[in-house]
């Protein structure tokens, strides 16, 4: 059951129409991901969030501790590549470079048991997950307005029940927009507000009061993730409540987090905190906390994957006749990786994902699609002690 080899993959592909938000621009997707064989021939896949160039240098530096493990042994695995990191890396690429690794190695341990994740993370507690479609990017056309209204009413037409759209341009735009995709939605549609920490203090207790009356579900990083009291301040000054943690990393991040009374709503990334392992401790810590716990989830089938795994395995509080909805974010951007990459039988049934009881992850890696979008990178086999250049 000890692994063979670790194998990085950059894939990269070139969006047919470049899409903003209030930071920068994307006019591709770029994703490491990290393939884990063990010497039974089982394979596990995961992936990083983040810069995938830095990721793939970061596997490239751990793979030499994890090659040779145990591969049922997660825990010690990724305390391992833990301490190895933790005198210069304590939050950042190198935790997202051990989320990827995590992510596989949890993907291939359920491969060689033959058991889905959910289960092997302590079991089902729901059949499906309530997605939310994250869409409504900013592009460079003179109607913005009206362009982002038609996104809204196709998401649900498509049977979505709450979307989350982008702000941070202005205040007065901002409002604007969501006041016009408020009127073209209806009001049974929940609608989440992100702005990509756009804002000062100021300006995003000035945006909630404006937009409070539209029924928003929460907001989104309103303000720069380092600023964890003026976090608790806006949570005062406010009735939408207020979501954050994408930037976190580790339990420790976001203890910080909870601890100052920053947020409503947690949302680790599972490929960026510290993978599945990590995840399942931060959902722990956010029990003790009473905060909910909802993940970013943003790549391709891999990521989406993990995410199903890991809120169908959620516990809810408090406990109650009839749960709340269990939202997950669902990118509805292009992406031609997240299609093509993977197939799975998991599957959106009435605005609900319906869970793969599938072994592992749930899904299968298209060879041509990795083929298609791969750049050459390095696998580090046991057998050699070393990593060689290999085509993908």
């Amino acid at each position: 059951m000890k692994i063979k080899s670790i194998e990085t993959f950059i894939l990269t592909d070139k969006l047919k129409e470049s899409f903003y938000f209030s930071q920068w621009e994307y006019s591709e997707r770029r994703i490491c991901i990290v393939k884990i064989t063990s010497y039974t021939g089982h394979v596990g896949w995961g992936e990083g969030y983040g810069p995938a160039a830095i990721i793939r240098a970061s596997v490239e530096f751990l793979a030499p501790y994890v090659v040779g493990q145990h591969a049922l042994e997660t825990e010690t695995i990724w305390s391992i590549m833990y301490r190895r990191s933790l005198d210069f890396a304590r939050r950042g690429i190198l935790v997202s470079a051990i989320s990827a690794i995590d992510v596989a190695l949890w993907d291939l341990k359920g491969k060689i048991m033959e058991q889905p994740v959910h289960l092997l993370l302590g079991g089902k507690k729901r059949d499906t997950i309530t997605p939310y479609a994250t869409g409504l990017y900013f592009t460079n056309c003179d109607n913005q307005a009206e362009v982002l209204c038609k996104e809204a009413k196709d998401y649900v037409s498509l049977g979505y029940k709450a979307m989350k759209m982008k702000v941070g341009l202005t205040i007065e735009e901002d409002i604007d927009h969501v006041r016009k995709i408020r009127e073209a939605i209806g009001p049974d549609v929940k609608l989440m507000i992100d702005s990509n920490h756009a804002y000062n203090l100021r300006e995003a207790i000035q945006l909630a009061r404006a937009v409070e009356s539209y029924d928003i579900h929460w907001f989104e990083e309103p303000i720069s993730p380092e600023y964890y009291d003026q976090y608790a301040e806006l949570r005062r000054n406010t009735t939408i409540p207020i979501a954050g943690g994408e930037c976190e990393h580790l339990r420790y991040g976001f203890q910080t987090l909870l601890k100052s009374n920053s947020v409503d709503i947690v949302q680790p990334d599972i490929c960026g905190c510290g993978g599945l392992t990590e995840a399942k401790r931060i959902a722990t810590l956010a029990t003790v906390y009473g905060v909910d716990l909802v993940p970013h989830t943003w790549g391709t089938g891999i990521a989406i994957a993990a995410a199903t795994h890991f809120v169908a395995n959620l516990e809810t509080i408090p406990g109650r006749l009839r749960t709340p909805f269990n939202f997950m974010e669902y990118d509805r951007t292009e992406n031609g990786l997240r299609e093509a990459l993977t197939t799975t039988d998991m599957e959106v049934v009435d605005g609900e994902i319906v869970i793969s009881d599938a072994p592992g992850l749930g899904f299968t890696v298209n060879e041509d699609a990795l083929e298609q979008y791969s750049l050459k990178v390095p696998l580090w086999n046991s057998d050699i002690k070393d990593y060689i250049l290999a085509e993908s």
